[in-house]
Parts: C-alpha cells; sequence; structure tokens
C-alpha cells in the first residue's frame, strides 16, 4: 500500500509502485514529466504530487486545460497580449507562463492542442522565454513543464497531429498509468477509502458491500478508471436504505444491471493461515500431475490451461480466478499458441 502526503493516490499494484518510484526521483529534478493515461486514471493527482515533491513545492503550479479552450484563446491565456494586440484587447494581460515564473505549469490534455499553437509551444520551450501577443520583445521565463494526455502521443505523432519535436521535447521523463481493469488489487483499497468518505459526508453507515455487489465491483473492467468507480460509490451510499450497499444500489437504471448468476466468481485469495499454504478450495502444489524438475513457466502454462478447463472456457472467469487481467490471459495464449501452435495446451 503506499499513499501520497495528502493520502490523495491509493494504490498497491506493483507497477503503480515502480511508476511512483520513478515519479519521487523525478520529482527533485527541473526535467519536463509527461503523464499518460486513459480518463479518470489520475493524472492531475500525479503531476500535483511530483510538484509537492519538488524543489518548487513551495512556488506557483499553475493549470491549464488545453482541451476546454478554442486555439485563439488558449494561445492568450497561455502567451498573454499586450493592450491593443486585437479588438477587445483593453489592457495587458500575463499568460500562465508569466503566472508560472519560478514555479510549476500543468499543461492539462495537451494532445488536444491544435498543431499551429504546438510551434509556439515549443519555441518558449527551447528558448525559455516567452512572446506575449502584440509584444515587442520576448520575456524570460523559469518554468518546470508537468504535462498530461489521455492520447497516445507517439501514436499522435505517427498520425500527423502532433510534432514530433515537440513530442521529444516533452518526453523526457515519461511516466504512464495503468488503467483501473490491469490493477483489479487497487479497486479493493479505493472502495474502502470512497465508501468511508461519502458515508461520513453523507452522514450514512454501512456494514460493507453484499456479495453480489462485491463480486461485480471486484471484476468490473472501469472503463472510466478511478472516477468512474468514486461516482459508483457516492451514488450507492447515498441511495442505499439497507446495512450493506447492494448491486441495485450502484445502478440508476435496473436494466443496467448485470445478472449476479452471471457475474464472474472472484479472484481466490491466499488462506489466512500462513501454515496452509493453500487456499481451501485450490490444489495443493504437491498433488499436481507436473514431474519435478518442470519449470515455472510450465507450470504457469499448465494451470492457465487448467482453469479455461474448469469454466468452460470462459476467459473473464479464467481471468479472475488466476487473479490476472483478461488482456494479461489473452497476450499469455497467443504466446502460446506463437510458441506450441495447436499443441500449446498438451505439450
Amino acid at each position: 500500500l503506499q499513499q501520497d502526503c495528502k493520502g490523495e493516490l491509493l494504490f498497491g499494484d506493483p507497477r503503480m509502485v515502480r511508476m511512483m518510484r520513478l515519479a519521487q526521483r523525478a520529482a527533485a529534478s527541473r526535467a519536463t514529466v509527461l503523464i499518460q493515461g486513459e480518463s479518470g486514471t489520475g493524472k492531475e493527482l500525479l503531476a500535483r504530487f511530483i510538484q509537492k515533491q519538488s524543489p518548487r513545492a513551495d512556488k506557483a503550479m499553475v493549470a491549464i486545460n488545453c482541451a476546454a479552450l478554442p486555439e485563439n484563446l488558449l494561445e492568450s491565456e497561455l502567451f498573454g497580449f499586450e493592450k491593443g494586440a486585437f479588438t477587445g484587447a483593453l489592457q495587458r494581460k500575463i499568460g500562465k507562463f508569466e503566472q508560472a515564473d519560478g514555479g510549476t505549469l500543468l499543461l492539462d490534455e495537451l494532445g488536444e492542442m491544435a498543431f499551429p499553437l504546438q510551434s509556439k509551444l515549443l519555441r518558449v520551450i527551447q528558448e525559455g522565454e516567452v512572446d506575449r501577443l502584440g509584444g515587442r520583445q520576448p520575456i524570460p521565463v523559469d518554468v518546470r513543464i508537468i504535462a498530461t494526455t489521455n492520447r497516445d502521443l507517439q501514436q499522435e505523432v505517427e498520425a500527423g497531429n502532433f510534432r514530433q519535436d515537440l513530442f521529444f521535447r516533452l518526453n523526457v521523463i515519461p511516466l504512464t498509468i495503468p488503467p483501473l481493469r490491469d490493477r483489479l488489487q487497487d479497486v479493493e483499497l479505493l472502495l474502502e477509502r470512497f465508501i468511508n468518505q461519502y458515508s461520513q459526508l453523507n452522514n450514512r453507515f454501512f456494514q460493507g458491500l453484499s456479495d453480489g455487489a462485491r463480486r461485480f465491483l471486484l471484476t468490473y473492467s472501469y472503463p472510466g478508471n478511478v472516477r468512474e468507480l468514486e461516482n459508483m460509490v457516492e451514488r450507492a451510499v447515498v441511495l442505499a436504505d439497507g446495512p450493506y450497499l447492494e448491486l441495485e444500489d450502484f445502478f440508476i437504471d435496473p436494466e443496467k444491471m448485470p445478472d449476479v448468476d452471471l457475474l464472474p466468481p472472484l479472484p481466490v485469495k491466499a488462506s489466512p493461515n500462513p501454515e496452509a499454504g493453500v487456499t481451501s478450495n485450490s490444489t495443493s502444489l504437491t498433488d499436481l500431475p507436473l514431474p519435478a524438475g518442470t519449470t515455472l513457466a510450465e507450470v504457469e502454462r499448465y494451470m492457465i490451461y487448467k482453469t479455461l478447463r474448469e469454466v468452460d472456457s470462459n476467459r473473464t472467469h479464467a481471468a479472475a480466478q488466476l487473479g490476472i487481467s483478461i488482456r494479461t490471459l489473452r497476450n499469455k495464449l497467443k504466446e502460446y499458441r506463437e510458441k506450441y501452435g495447436d499443441l500449446a495446451e498438451n505439450q
């Protein structure tokens, strides 16, 4: 379990732990950081964590959402303008770069920035100075840039939508936040936090989750990531009228509620008895029909195909029982097919 100093980030997934260690090391520098990840994964929280851990923590952190403003307005917001620079410019305006001088500038959803404006941003990063609209001379600025995007900027470069030279300038410290569906073990940590948080805010008390609600929440794919999970929990806390949060409490439209009987089983957890070594409903490793000297890779392949047979080849159920994501299972099966062909299951 890892948290930042204010409890804004909560996770236990090994990939998240590694990424946060990189973020902490990067924070001590003034290097540009590029944070990529799907919407709702917590990119802005990570950016603010880096700023708080940096030598500029006591300086300004100025944020601007590049997706929220049209191109001409975004340009004036970023770089500022002089009085009379255009119709309606009745007085000088200081842009975000100047406001962040000595501190940090967060360029949120940078992948949405129009191509023509990218060249002007590149010049500011390269030269360390900004030109106000209508200005006569550049103004030096000392700004540490953290950029976030829900797009794959490498693909955007290849598609001609993003400048390659700007991408290289931004991609000094690349950090990618995995989607929640690929780190389902974090769901339980987040569930506990959000249930406690919104129960206190709404003066409610619950004994916990029903079995159906828990099965759904711990096997759902979360296309909206952490933001979706938080919204679902808040909704359930507000609507629930019993001692437990039930599955129906998480859905406004009953027609969208899944059938509990069709939900995949929860991933098997290790026995709390340290001497047991295996769960009560699992097979002891010493009972597996594999000879001594079998490699771990072969044991893994055996268990994957054994689990698939037991769940009638339902990959969702198999992934849940194995405690891995469906994507990981799919990649493993592809690897086995490429290596062993039709004999993959029996090789």
